[in-house]
């Protein structure tokens, strides 16, 4: 498709919502006007720039029956997102050699419905595999300062995480940090049986994030490499973080849409489709996060989309100290974020800011996450105003187990268009496959 024209009379530009025709040419953004012949009437629902989701866990190869390329790439396109970066674990091999990358690579062709870039993973031992992955497009690196669940992917000491920062200044490249650091505990409370979500919340407290960030900050003075902090729950870590970022050093942090929509209070008992690490939090921790994102602490928003076969969250014992830890939420991120921060007093433009333009630029994408001439077409049709409820059953996540089943959410999705190409309409896919792998040139 060489040239299609959108009208509606809610384009999303840099400036505002306006009337508008966005015209597009060979896959980019040619002209912005008031009128165009043959354009495709969008009515009143909001076209603005496609979401961009760099934190997702697809599993493929080796656990692609946890989730997969192809089933989330459809879910993401149903949810307006256009490219998304894949995490260097759950898949197996590990993405911490040069020859597990290209793995992936070769396991994802065909498959995408739309583009995917692929973080790396720091672990002991890999410091001399940095330099190939940057090569081969990794986007940057992912290190645990604790447990990641699984065994073939270790956590980073402070000796090791020091040594990969240094060869990852040399490299130019970013690396992404799960900050949370371990350390004792006091007693549980007496009440906290393994059903209970206060057990997990225990298991897991705000001291153990507001730790390792500190040490990651101390370790970002002294090698000078930029760093990402992924998923960010608690509320108590963001004077450190400011203070890092007023000192000039290259921080940056994503949350992620349960922390700012769900809270610990209403987790009943046993449901263990609430469990992740760090764990959701109280309510009012959660406003600290949505104040942190209010005034630029908190960069952006992404889902952190880490599914498992059902029976891993041990439905039936419920227990949350050894159920799988991962909230499925691909395609619900845009409406999630949107039926909170609506009612937050926020607007459609941090929205673009949060979950496109942030991430985009997190994955070196800046021709994305805006709607201007020259930008690549990336774009999300939706209607803001529109409820449903949530039926896990019909998502096109691989399996139905999500918090957000049964919950009335706002934000309808009823188009996503990669690169101007229609691959997802009124909830269903078309066309076919036509995403592709992205590789990170180096800055």
């Amino acid at each position: 498709m060489a040239r299609h024209v959108l009208r509606s009379r809610r384009v999303l530009t840099p400036e505002g919502l306006r009337e508008a025709c966005v015209t597009v040419e060979h896959g980019r953004i040619a002209s912005i006007t008031p009128t165009a012949p043959d354009a495709e009437d969008l009515g009143d629902r909001v076209l603005m720039p496609a979401l961009v989701d760099s934190h997702v866990h697809m599993n493929e190869p080796g656990r692609t029956e946890w989730e997969g390329f192809q089933s989330a790439t459809a879910a993401a396109a149903l949810g307006g997102v256009c490219a998304l970066a894949d995490m260097p674990l759950n898949c197996l091999p590990v993405t911490t050699t040069a020859s597990a990358l290209e793995a992936k690579r070769v396991a994802s062709e065909d498959k995408l419905a739309i583009d995917v870039a692929f973080w790396g993973g720091v672990v002991p031992g890999n410091v001399t595999e940095l330099a190939p992955m940057v090569e081969a497009g990794a986007a940057g690196f992912k290190a645990f300062l604790c447990h990641s669940g699984i065994d073939e992917f270790p956590d980073s000491p402070r000796a090791v995480l020091r040594e990969a920062m240094h060869e990852l200044k040399r490299l130019n490249s970013t690396l992404l940090v799960h900050a949370e650091l371990e350390h004792e505990l006091p007693e549980p409370p007496s009440d906290a049986a393994p059903q209970a979500y206060l057990a997990w919340l225990h298991a897991r407290p705000r001291s153990f994030e507001d730790a390792a960030t500190a040490m990651v900050i101390e370790l970002m003075r002294e090698t000078g490499c930029r760093v990402h902090v992924v998923h960010l729950s608690s509320g108590s870590a963001l004077p450190l973080i400011a203070a890092a970022k007023a000192d000039g050093l290259p921080l940056t942090v994503e949350t992620c849409p349960h922390y700012l929509c769900l809270t610990a209070e209403e987790v009943p008992d046993g449901a263990t489709q609430f469990k992740c690490a760090p764990p959701i939090r109280e309510a009012a921790n959660r406003d600290l996060l949505w104040a942190g994102l209010r005034d630029g602490v908190i960069d952006f928003v992404v889902s952190d989309h880490s599914p498992c076969i059902p029976g891993l969250k041990l439905p039936e014992r419920g227990d949350f100290l050894e159920a799988w830890g991962g909230i499925a939420s691909l395609q619900l991120g845009l409406a999630a974020v949107w039926t909170e921060a609506r009612m937050r007093g926020f607007g459609l433009d941090h929205l673009v800011r949060w979950m496109s333009a942030g991430p985009a630029s997190l994955l070196g994408l800046h021709d994305r996450g805006r709607i201007a001439v020259g930008a690549r077409a990336d774009l999300v049709a939706w209607e803001p105003e529109t409820a449903f409820l949530v039926d896990g059953a019909a998502l096109a996540h691989k399996h139905p187990t999500t918090p957000y089943a049964g919950r009335e959410l706002t934000g309808r999705v009823v188009g996503t268009w990669l690169a101007g190409v229609p691959v997802a309409r009124d909830g269903v896919m078309i066309g076919a496959a036509a995403g592709t792998t992205l590789a990170r040139r180096v800055e």
